[in-house]
């Protein structure tokens, strides 16, 4: 199964999220819709602005994990050579 890393943000230059899933399109979907009263919701971190997918979900959690160490400036970098000009990613629930 394959899986995906995300960063999710409120704005550009804003609250960053990381987070991993096996279905992108219905976990962003969830996210904009504020289901639970997590961190996103809590903070608006809601624009996919950058993602990696990964073959196998297994490896997606260990990046996950390792994104989730790095340093704000690390991943504003990475969001930067992907997303230049932070746009919304987000194609629909019906990610393929």
């Amino acid at each position: 199964m394959s899986g995906y890393v995300y960063i999710l943000a409120s704005k550009r230059d804003g609250t960053l999220y990381t987070g991993v899933t096996a279905d992108l399109g219905r976990r962003v979907h969830e996210h904009k819709q504020r289901l639970g009263k997590g961190f996103t919701a809590r903070y608006g971190a809601v624009r996919l602005v950058w993602y990696q997918e990964y073959q196998d979900i297994g490896e997606a959690i260990v990046a996950e994990k390792r994104i989730k160490k790095w340093r704000r400036a690390w991943k504003l970098a990475m969001i930067e050579e992907m997303n230049p000009d932070w746009h919304e990613l987000y194609r629909g629930s019906g990610w393929e």
